[in-house]
Formats: structure tokens, C-alpha cells, sequence
């Protein structure tokens, strides 16, 4: 009997409109053989199914149930294609957890931890995982520029803290650049994180839970035409994603060791795409996303591609390993 899934994007945050084209490239490549595939849509304003004709139906938050013509649609696994919150922060996790319905992501302790850009670094480094000298800032705090230079440097990086896609980044040069940057980012969380500039190759590596196994993907290597990986790079192609990555051997063995002793040690499920930027040899951590995109331009479908994993096996496999949990 085929399992009905339901496919949520959308989203309460920046990354909305990205979310909603993921999760319909999930929708049409997953294998329709073998599940009932059903759109739902997770906004601000309403929870909806939205069926081939683009008519709505009403979610029934109280079970996450859907009415169609007078029957009522359960769900047997839900595909997370929500990227920023509620789906990547761990508010669909932690909502599924307590309905008891499988989802492809990780849990909800690990969705929350790795959004917090400040705490996964933090709770990484003590497993030897490197990142940029940081400064901490908190929406009220007072803004000390002079501080902040004598211990990130110039230039450096103000991100929101818990914010995707690069909304809410600015690369800064000079001392009265910082506030502004920092009010920028504010708009997106009531948290920054400020980072010394690393200069050097900046890869993305997927790794993933692929027929039951901890999967490190081919490494993808990102070269903006701007001054950094923005959003305008990511998704208006404004850079080069090669992959393979041009590293040497030993710069790819220390990424690949990085990227899947994070993943272990946070006890990670489903996939995930880090960021690093190599200093030598060494690679330094920027973040981890748990709900990366998903269309066919994305990185983590084309680092699956390179290493012979068709786009709807890629789907698919998320589902059979939610539904193993």
C-alpha cells in the first residue's frame, strides 16, 4: 500500500519563496509509484494543502490531518523542505515528535542547535572543529566598534545569528561600516555574530544518511563573481559551484573527516550541508544548514548527481530512512 507523504515548504522566514520552489522540485521528481504526494504549504497566515489544481484545503493543526472531498488524509512520513523557521530551527521536528509522524530532517534538538550559528561553533570546537575568531552581540547591547576591530579585524563578517540564505550579511572594511552592518542583520534576527575574514577556498560538503550509511558527498567548491557568497552568488548566479572541488589531497581528506565527525557528533539524521573556508590546509567551519535547497541548481542535489545518486533516489532514500526511525 503506497504511503502518503506530505511535502511542507514555505515557512515563516526570508527564505519563503526558496523554500516553496524546493519543495515542488521534491514533488515532482519523488517517485509517485510508491508514495501519495500531497504539497502542503506552511505560512504566517495559514496551513494548506494545495492540490494539482492549486486549490487549497485547511491543515488541521490540532493532528496534522487534511479533509478532501469528505475523507480525512493522515500522514505516514512528512519530506521537510522548509528552509529558516519553523522548519529548520526545530518547531516542525519538535510538533511532529509529539503527533509521533516520521520527517526527513534531523530532531528537533539538533535542528535548533545548528540554526544558532554561535552555539554549534561553540559546542564543535571542543571535538577539535576550527572557526573564525567571533564577537558576540545581542539587540540592546551597546556597539563598541573599536572593540569589535581589536579582536576580529578588518575586513570581517557581521551575519545574523539565526538566518539562512545571507540575509542579513554584510562584509565590512572600515570601523564605520559596523553599525549600519549590524543594524542590517538585526533585521533578520535580534542576534549577530561577527567573524574575522578568512582568506582562502570556500567549500560546501553535503553529508547525508543514504541506504542506512553515513554519506559523504563530492565536494563543491564556491567561487563568487561579488565580493562574498551572498545571495545574489547563491541564487542569481552570480558564482561558479565546481564540483568536484579543486583541492589538494589533503586539503579534501581533512574536509571529508570535518564534515562527517560533525554530523556523528551531533548525532545529525537526514541531510545536512556544511560550510567551510580552508586557512592552509585546514578547513574552518562557517555554519551548518539541515534543510538545505533542494532544487536541481542547488548543491546538495549536484554533489548527489556527481556521486551517481539520481535526484529522486535522493528523495526517496530520505523518506525510507525517516520511515526506518
Amino acid at each position: 500500500m503506497k504511503k502518503n507523504i506530505a511535502i511542507i515548504m514555505g515557512g515563516y522566514s526570508s527564505e519563503v519563496q526558496i523554500s516553496l520552489k524546493s519543495g515542488n522540485v521534491v514533488y515532482e521528481s519523488m517517485n509517485r509509484e510508491k508514495f501519495n504526494l500531497y504539497r502542503i504549504h506552511i505560512l504566517k497566515e495559514k496551513w494548506v494543502y494545495v492540490d494539482e489544481k492549486d486549490i487549497e484545503h485547511p491543515v488541521d493543526r490540532h493532528d496534522f490531518t487534511v479533509e478532501i472531498n469528505g475523507e480525512k488524509i493522515s500522514f505516514d512520513c512528512v519530506f521537510n523542505a522548509i528552509h529558516g523557521t519553523p522548519g529548520e530551527d526545530g518547531l516542525m521536528q519538535a510538533y511532529f515528535k509529539l503527533l509521533n509522524i516520521p520527517q526527513t530532517s534531523c530532531d528537533y534538538y539538533q535542528s535548533a542547535l545548528t540554526f544558532n550559528k554561535r552555539d554549534l561553533l561553540s559546542t564543535l570546537k571542543p571535538y577539535g572543529i576550527k572557526s573564525a575568531t567571533s564577537y558576540y552581540l545581542n539587540m540592546g547591547d551597546e556597539i563598541k566598534p573599536d572593540l569589535i576591530v581589536a579582536k576580529v579585524g578588518l575586513p570581517c563578517f557581521v551575519k545574523a545569528n539565526k538566518a539562512g540564505s545571507s540575509f542579513g550579511i554584510t562584509k565590512v572594511y572600515k570601523n564605520e561600516e559596523l553599525v549600519p552592518a549590524i543594524k542590517k542583520a538585526y533585521q533578520e534576527d535580534d542576534e549577530v555574530i561577527i567573524e574575522s575574514f578568512l582568506d582562502g577556498t570556500e567549500v560546501s560538503v553535503g553529508v547525508i544518511t543514504y541506504q542506512g550509511e553515513t554519506k559523504v558527498l563530492p565536494i563543491t567548491e564556491i567561487v563568487s563573481e561579488n565580493d562574498f557568497f551572498d545571495y545574489q552568488a547563491k541564487y542569481e548566479g552570480k558564482s561558479q559551484e565546481i564540483t568536484p572541488a579543486r583541492l589538494s589531497s589533503a586539503q579534501e581528506r581533512n574536509v571529508t573527516e570535518v564534515a562527517k565527525k560533525a554530523y556523528e557528533v551531533l548525532k545529525m539524521k537526514g541531510y545536512t550541508r556544511s560550510e567551510f573556508i580552508f586557512k592552509g590546509d585546514e578547513p574552518y567551519m562557517l555554519e551548518m544548514n539541515t534543510t538545505p535547497g533542494l532544487t536541481r541548481e542547488s548543491i546538495l542535489p549536484q554533489q548527489a548527481k556527481t556521486a551517481g545518486i539520481s535526484i529522486s533516489a535522493l528523495f526517496d532514500s530520505a523518506i525510507e530512512e525517516a520511515l526506518k526511525k
